[in-house]
């Protein structure tokens, strides 16, 4: 049989966990996730990584596998989910890959560009700029260095300014010169899933998920993670959110309505990018037996 890479993807809180314990279970096999997030072991509530006995039922992988300390990236992601699927394959000719991390999927289907290795000596001083004299000088410089990307760049993440930082000063060239964006071959299939529900619903789940990581102690690890708050791994909602609580910029209840909001804005950003993906087959939650009979029939059609 071909080797097939199935890939449920969808929204924040959409209810993608609970389909892929089903689905695993039911190919006997294990689970890839791809959250940008997810992978971090210090993150545990605000990026609502799933109870211990949900982990315990299937075999997980990219699971608070990595620390907050160290560089991580798509590429590094691309790289060593390829390396950990030569292994599942081995043993299993259907894997699950879950999440809703739009580059991490792009990188793992399609690569990205081979960008030359960097200099920790350059990482880090640009790292201790930013934390130093914030984004905006280091804005100025990427201005200057590749006016090409920085019109097209997020100018909000500072984690995509400063590596094109470090390409440029790495290698004397623009970071734009070298994002040629080739499609890579693959040794596997790709079968993706979708999963949407009504905009309400959505936002209702999402709201309440919230909550429910702050009943569960949100603030606290927050809290704890605020020596680090500029690493990039921490410039994310739910815990940006309470930074500007601890520094007296908002108050809690404030903090609160603001990651609600923040996460039902990043669930309109994945749509958006998912959408402009031919490939990916939809469903609403819950058609489980929908969704395993359009498996089936694609993983046949590759006989």
């Amino acid at each position: 049989m071909p080797k097939s890479l199935i890939i449920l993807l969808g929204p924040t809180g959409v209810g993608k966990t609970d389909l892929s314990i089903e689905i695993a279970k039911i190919y006997d096999t294990e689970i890839i996730s791809c959250d940008s997030r997810q992978i971090f072991k210090e993150m545990r509530i605000g990026t609502a990584v799933p109870d211990q006995k949900v982990l315990e039922i299937v075999p997980h992988h990219f699971i608070q596998s990595h620390s907050i300390h160290e560089y991580y990236n798509a590429s590094k992601f691309e790289q060593e989910v390829l390396e950990k699927l030569d292994l599942l394959f081995l043993a299993n000719d259907v894997i699950l890959m879950t999440g809703g991390s739009m580059l991490y999927i792009d990188a793992l289907c399609k690569g990205i560009d081979d960008l030359p290795n960097v200099d920790d000596k350059i990482r880090n001083s640009l790292i201790k700029r930013f934390e130093t004299d914030g984004i905006e000088p280091l804005k100025e410089e990427l201005s200057h260095l590749d006016p090409d990307y920085f019109k097209e760049v997020d100018l909000k993440n500072p984690k995509r300014i400063l590596h094109a930082l470090e390409i440029c000063l790495m290698t004397g060239s623009p970071y734009s010169s070298f994002r040629t964006n080739p499609t890579k071959e693959r040794n596997f299939n790709i079968i993706k899933i979708g999963l949407n529900c009504e905009r309400g619903l959505l936002y209702d789940r999402i709201n309440r998920r919230v909550e429910q990581m702050f009943i569960d102690g949100l603030e606290k690890e927050a809290l704890e993670l605020y020596p680090f708050r500029t690493f990039n791994a921490l410039n994310t909602v739910g815990y940006r959110e309470l930074f500007d609580y601890f520094e007296g910029r908002s108050t809690l209840v404030e903090a609160k309505e603001k990651i609600k909001a923040n996460s039902r804005k990043y669930a309109r950003k994945q749509l958006t990018w998912f959408r402009h993906d031919p490939e990916i087959k939809w469903f609403i939650p819950g058609l489980k037996d929908e969704i395993i009979s359009f498996i089936n029939q694609e993983i046949k059609m590759l006989k």
